[in-house]
């Protein structure tokens, strides 16, 4: 994951240089989010067939062109779009593929608490994304930060490839040929639809990916606005390593998360923290202008409680998908996750532009309101499909 927050980090930089508007900045983001949405549904459904060792190796090679050829390659909008298509879909090859394979060896409570270890650790990797990436650029120059970037997934496809054993796909269909079904398996789909439980962790999924990662995107650039608003006293310390320390930070909160609603119920610990977390946003962009203390600190409890349901969404989606459809229900899972994360930097920057644009405080406020938007709904919208459900008459 070492280049996957790369182009955060140095998303002011690059905008400048670039001469981009917030929405193309923004859509360069989101674009990273298009490769991976538009294959990770192959990758997840050849888990199925083949040995998923495979599909990771895959993976890493492609992350590896991505990130290496962002560095070497990109110049403008057009040229970075393409390497980061490139470096998401490496990424799909590598996230759901890789939980495939330690779901696969483990089961009962402890697959849920490994399940909520890997996905923490995609916050580790993206502290680490943030921090290498901030430290890189001023020594060498931001080329030297994304070819640097790519070493990463290369040494992840050799660790998996050489100390994980090798498996069997699952699937029956083990020696199926490519086709549009196995891109796109609308039957599955309506099958783990059809499963209440794996529809609501996927809409959840949905809408925390977009939170989660629109604020990701744009944290650099947020604190580079608030630093602005304290001429003389602010961020003791480079931005690009304050976000990689409040992401590292925020990473127990999924673990936590995970065991809290162990105890005391998934859907009313999810729907408590979706809340939370869409008005800790607001919270943190209302108070850019205040000491930058407190900016931190609102930064700090925002991105914890945007982390707090990520392990329960992902574990109690691989608990409640049937055996036979655990591919396809991860694929569609992560299909639709991402796809919010996808919108989520999109929408952000187009919020800040249609706002007014980056330097009025209004607009953060818009911006995070607008990527928060669906967690806050969440209560309304459980309680009116519940509703619908339960009515006799429709």
């Amino acid at each position: 994951m070492l280049g996957f927050s790369t182009y955060a980090a140095l998303l002011p930089e690059l905008r400048d240089l670039w001469g981009m508007s917030n929405a193309q900045a923004g859509v360069i983001g989101g674009i990273f989010f298009a490769g991976y949405v538009g294959t990770v549904s192959l990758w997840t459904s050849l888990t199925d067939r083949i040995d998923g060792r495979y599909v990771y190796a895959a993976g890493g090679l492609l992350a590896t062109l991505g990130g290496s050829g962002f560095g070497v390659f990109a110049n403008g909008f057009w040229s970075a779009a393409v390497c980061q298509l490139l470096l998401g879909a490496g990424m799909a090859a590598t996230y759901m593929p890789g939980l495939r394979l330690l779901s696969d060896r483990m089961s009962g409570p402890a697959q849920s608490r490994a399940v909520s270890f890997y996905t923490s650790f995609f916050g580790i990797g993206t502290a680490l994304s943030l921090a290498i990436a901030g430290f890189a650029a001023p020594a060498f120059g931001w080329r030297w930060a994304f070819i640097g970037s790519g070493a990463g997934p290369l040494v992840s496809a050799l660790l998996v490839w050489f100390f994980i054993s090798p498996s069997k796909g699952s699937g029956s269909g083990e020696r199926q040929k490519l086709s549009f079904a196995l891109l796109f398996p609308f039957h599955a789909w309506k099958k783990v639809l059809s499963n209440r439980a794996c529809a609501g962790y996927t809409l959840g999924y949905t809408v925390h990916c977009l939170e989660l990662f629109g604020s990701r995107a744009w944290m650099v650039a947020f604190m580079a606005f608030a630093a602005g608003l304290h001429a003389g006293d602010s961020f003791p310390w480079r931005l690009a390593a304050i976000a990689a320390v409040i992401n590292l930070a925020a990473v127990p909160a999924s673990i936590l998360g995970n065991e809290a609603a162990l105890r005391i119920g998934r859907r009313p610990w999810i729907l408590f923290i979706m809340v939370g977390s869409g008005t800790a946003g607001i919270l943190a962009a209302l108070g850019a202008s205040w000491h930058w203390a407190i900016v931190l600190a609102l930064l700090m409890t925002h991105a914890m409680l945007v982390m707090a349901d990520s392990g329960t969404l992902t574990a109690g989606l691989v608990g409640a998908a049937p055996p036979e459809l655990k591919g396809a229900a991860m694929g569609l899972y992560s299909l639709l996750g991402f796809g919010g994360g996808m919108l989520g930097p999109m929408v952000f920057g187009a919020a800040l532009d249609a706002a007014g644009g980056a330097s009025r405080p209004a607009a953060w406020v818009a911006a995070y309101a607008a990527i928060g938007f669906g967690c806050l709904a969440a209560p309304l919208v459980v309680r009116f499909f519940s509703r619908s459900v339960e009515s006799p008459r429709g």
